[in-house]
């Protein structure tokens, strides 16, 4: 990997092109280097992780919105479009279009993978609109799999390398480049060409999708999915812009008056952004993990800590307070200090929910398991039983468990914590964790059985098993597929899911 240094530079030092971030992204993005087998396993295994929760998602209010929306943007005359999760394969729509209605269906419940670093994000928020003008344009499963690859190297490496939560600026500002260099990838563009596609991100999808942490504090709503499917949606309009000819103000990263200089660290601003050498495979989706429960990625390996810890601590109607003891992140983002109200409220919506720990923790004790409906209907979360225990349930930092958050050694680097019990009659019971059972260094980690296995339970009663088992056969032949088979890679359930209930109307 080479260190690319990034700093603020005045209009006067009149920085080269070459030595600008967005440059040194578009010169990754355009090495012909093959992707490497394991990347590709891998690579197939998110398309499948991505289908499973889509099709999971499809009844639900905000996907079958997005899914509208998608439908009223027919693609241009001669082009084949993109599919929609929820639609036959037939129907096609416009790519970026096609994006924001498939970004929707794959974050909505909060369930595909994960990557925490200096900052944190859903690297497979990439492959819906790198997948939509794969399908658009007629390209075939090697060209998609070297976009996707580039997409999460990409967002691995600004997630590594550039913090913007310490701003309360929301994580999917970094997706919009990604997204863009993997387009580029693609489509095979020159360097010349994405340079100016990721400027063009820098611009028009980082800068306008720039959302601060209040999309993810309070009360939470539907714009938690909405939110990367739109970065996702503007970096195929910076991707058209640039081969159109259209160029963009630079240089993005590191003009005085751009994102560095007055959103995040400001004019003395230092970062380190690691990229692969030129001939280096690209590897990074290996280092990004997904979620076996469906909820924040912090909370996986305590839903694991919590079954186990069931059985030990016994009547729950004993406990007198439950202490988690966890990093800075965890405590700020998901936990009591936060200082959100809402964490507590038995009324919150299911955004709100599945990012509160002390209630994730409280229903996970109580039911030994975790269900991606189940443990956030109204009825589950007003059980006076679960409102007494959660109400119990704090956190508090840890600052051992803050720094193996951000340990850069993966054998020490941890999510999870320690929690203290304290029964009636004084006894306490301790347990701890550091990563979730899923996680590649967890008790039971992820591989393509385990993939497979997860598709097919949320797909359950949505895809019928025949094609569940088409859908599996394309994606297992990922690299082989022809343009025409691309296609086959958004499940269509049977019937399809119905439009939005009461028949109401947008603008479109």
């Amino acid at each position: 990997m080479t260190d690319h240094e990034v700093r603020v530079h005045r209009s006067t030092e009149r920085l080269a092109r070459e030595d600008q971030l967005a440059w040194k992204i578009a010169t990754a993005a355009v090495d012909p280097v093959e992707v490497p087998a394991d990347t590709t396993d891998m690579i197939v295994n998110r398309i499948i992780d991505n289908a499973g929760v889509a099709a999971a998602s499809l009844g639900r209010r905000p996907v079958t919105a997005a899914r509208e929306q998608a439908l009223r943007h027919a693609p241009a005359p001669g082009r084949a479009g993109g599919t929609v999760f929820g639609l036959p394969p037939d129907t096609r729509v416009s790519p970026e279009w096609a994006a924001w209605a498939n970004g929707v269906a794959v974050r909505e419940l909060d369930f595909h993978d994960t990557y925490l670093a200096a900052d944190y994000s859903h690297p497979g928020d990439n492959i819906p609109p790198i997948l939509a003008v794969a399908q658009h344009l007629g390209l075939g499963g090697r060209d998609l799999v070297r976009g996707v690859a580039t997409g999460y190297e990409i967002q691995v490496a600004l997630v590594t390398g550039i913090c913007l939560h310490a701003h309360r600026i929301d994580h999917i500002a970094h997706l919009g480049p990604s997204a863009a260099a993997g387009i580029g990838t693609l489509l095979d563009l020159p360097t010349e060409t994405v340079y100016q596609a990721v400027q063009q991100a820098v611009q028009q999808a980082l800068h306008t999708t720039t959302t601060t942490r209040q999309s993810r504090k309070g009360t939470i709503s539907s714009w938690k999915a909405c939110a990367p499917a739109f970065a996702g949606k503007m970096a195929v309009e910076a991707v058209d812009r640039a081969m159109r000819g259209e160029g963009a103000p630079s240089p993005g990263y590191e003009g005085e008056d751009g994102f560095i200089a007055h959103l995040l660290d400001g004019p003395d601003a230092r970062y380190v952004v690691s990229l692969p050498a030129t001939g280096e495979p690209k590897r990074a989706i290996l280092d990004t993990y997904t979620k076996e429960h469906s909820a924040e990625y912090q909370s996986q390996a305590l839903i694991d800590l919590a079954r186990r810890l069931g059985p030990r601590v016994g009547d729950l109607s004993r406990v007198r307070s439950i202490v988690i003891h966890t990093s800075h992140h965890t405590h700020h983002v998901i936990g009591s200090g936060a200082g959100d109200p809402q964490k507590y409220d038995p009324t919150a919506t299911r955004e709100t929910l599945d990012h509160s720990v002390p209630y994730i923790f409280a229903v996970a004790l109580q039911d030994r398991d975790w269900h991606h409906e189940r443990s956030y209907t109204p009825e589950r979360a007003a059980r006076p039983d679960t409102v007494t225990l959660w109400q119990k349930i704090s956190t508090v930092e840890d600052r051992e468990w803050t720094r193996r958050y951000h340990s850069t050694d993966p054998k020490e680097k941890a999510f999870g914590g320690r929690v203290v019990v304290e029964l009636d009659d004084g006894v306490t019971l301790t347990d701890e964790i550091a990563v979730a059972d899923a996680h590649p260094l967890g008790a039971r980690p992820f591989g393509r059985a385990e993939y497979i296995a997860k598709f097919r339970r949320l797909a359950e009663g949505v895809i019928s098993t025949a094609e569940q088992d088409r859908f599996l056969d394309t994606a297992i032949r990922l690299p082989d597929l022809t343009p025409d088979e691309l296609a086959g890679l958004t499940p269509s359930p049977s019937p399809s899911p119905p439009l939005t209930p009461g028949g109401t109307e947008g603008i479109f």
